[in-house]
């Protein structure tokens, strides 16, 4: 492990025991077999704290994976999973929002249509796309993509990553939430099967844009909610401080969304986060995708749209037990 990575909130323990017995394995033990036994059980405790620090995340933990500035972006899983990746640009009525990414694709020799939130790696790409909070064109485009993808009977995969839409005043003078709503309606009447993949963050309407479909996989240290900790504290409480408390209460975990049937699938991560080895979880990723487009291509259009709709109102259904007197 290098000083110089990102290192997040809760891995601060950890990392500065690995500092020092870094720093301790470059000096001369020859001469000192008291300094080797400290090295042996600092080490024991590195590994000890290293197993803690990973199988116990909270969600709050989660939400600073998800936000991970190297995990794997939409942008990595087009490179590594698709081919024949041919981008759609503009809204036709503004301009390109490059927050989000909107194209045709093969994925196993199926051509499909494919949308992504699309944050940046590195400061200069992430303040172009707005650090993946797109404005209303952006959903525009992503609009126009899903009605052509139903017009040529294209899949359509979405790929989920973003604290939000940009709540900016321009973005409501632009029609944000027209936009978001009118992105919701599309993904609700297209014939098509329609497959979530939560890669990263995935907050509130703007996640939900173009995050709702026919079937949602989610990697294992993703979130999916409707607001991010941080707005939620502040509005509950009025101290964003609070968040990580908000986070428990939101129930935003993958396994959470399993649970609750909202999530059909979770895509477990290496110990340390998705970050650490990408390519296995991109690989997973990918075949995940192509089973679960195998099995809702075999639907036709009303049968895809219908099932769609039942899952829609399946969401948040409370259940009554009801006793014989």
């Amino acid at each position: 492990m290098t000083p110089s990575r990102y290192v997040m909130d809760f891995e601060r323990p950890l990392v500065d025991l690995e500092e020092k017995l870094e720093g301790l394995r470059k000096l001369d033990l020859s001469a000192s077999p008291e300094l080797v036994q400290e090295i042996e059980e600092l080490a024991a405790r590195v590994e000890a704290l290293h197993d803690e620090t990973y199988y116990n995340l909270s969600p709050w933990d989660r939400v600073q994976m998800a936000r991970h500035p190297d995990r794997p972006k939409t942008d990595d899983y087009l490179e590594a999973l698709f081919t024949d990746v041919l981008e759609l640009h503009g809204d036709r009525a503004f301009r390109d929002d490059e927050a989000i990414f909107s194209g045709f694709a093969t994925l196993g020799g199926r051509r499909l249509m494919v949308l992504g939130h699309r944050k940046g790696r590195d400061t200069k790409q992430n303040v172009r796309r707005n650090f993946g909070s797109p404005h209303p064109e952006g959903y525009r485009k992503a609009i126009r993509a899903m009605k052509l993808a139903d017009k040529f009977g294209l899949p359509i995969v979405t790929l989920i990553d973003t604290a939000g839409a940009f709540p900016g005043v321009e973005a409501e003078e632009r029609g944000q939430a027209w936009a978001i709503a009118e992105a919701l309606a599309t993904l609700a009447g297209v014939r098509v099967p329609i497959v979530n993949v939560g890669i990263g963050e995935g907050g509130s309407g703007g996640a939900l844009a173009i995050g709702f479909g026919d079937a949602l996989i989610m990697l294992e240290n993703s979130y999916y909610t409707v607001s991010t900790p941080e707005a939620c504290a502040s509005i509950l409480w009025r101290d964003a401080a609070m968040a990580r408390d908000a986070a428990s209460a939101l129930r935003l975990t993958a396994a959470d969304l399993v649970d609750f049937g909202i999530a059909d699938e979770i895509i477990f991560e290496p110990l340390g986060g998705a970050h650490r080895d990408p390519g296995p979880v991109i690989l997973a990723v990918g075949e995940a995708l192509e089973r679960r487009l195998d099995a809702l291509c075999t639907r036709d259009g009303d049968e895809v749209a219908e099932s769609r709709y039942l899952r829609l109102r399946a969401i948040g259904e409370v259940c009554r037990v009801r006793t014989e007197e």
